[in-house]
C-alpha cells in the first residue's frame, strides 16, 4: 500500500514542503536536459538511434558505476573541451561497439 505524505499542521511548513518539491523539480528538469544533450551527443558522433544512445548512456552508467547523470555531464563537458576520463572513453567506446558502427572519434586507431 502506497504510503500518503503527511501534511504539515500549520500554513508555513505546507509552504515549505511545496517550496522542496518546487526545487526536485527544477532539479529533475535541468538533469533531463543534461540526459537529452548527451545523447544527442551519443547519437551524432555515434551514428545510433536515439533508443540505442540512451541505452548507450545507461550502460556506461552501470558499467563504470557512476550515476547516469553525472556520466551525461562529463560527456556533456567532453563535447566543449575535449576531455574525457579514460574509464568513461573506454566504457564509451565498449558500448558504441555494441551498439554503433564507429568508434568515438579523438579515439586512438583500433589496430
Amino acid at each position: 500500500m502506497a504510503r500518503v505524505p503527511e501534511e504539515p499542521d500549520d500554513e508555513t511548513g505546507r509552504i515549505f514542503q511545496l517550496q522542496e518539491e518546487i526545487d526536485q523539480l527544477k532539479e529533475a528538469i535541468v538533469s533531463h536536459a543534461v540526459v537529452d544533450q548527451a545523447i544527442g551527443m551519443v547519437v551524432a558522433l555515434g551514428r545510433v538511434a536515439p533508443d540505442d544512445g540512451w541505452a548507450v548512456l545507461r550502460e556506461v552508467s552501470q558499467h563504470t558505476n557512476i550515476k547516469l547523470r553525472s556520466v551525461a555531464e562529463l560527456i556533456v563537458l567532453w563535447g566543449r573541451s575535449g576531455d574525457m576520463p579514460p574509464q568513461i572513453r573506454g566504457e564509451l567506446e565498449d558500448a558504441l561497439d555494441r551498439h554503433g558502427p564507429t568508434q568515438v572519434p579523438g579515439a586512438p586507431p583500433v589496430e
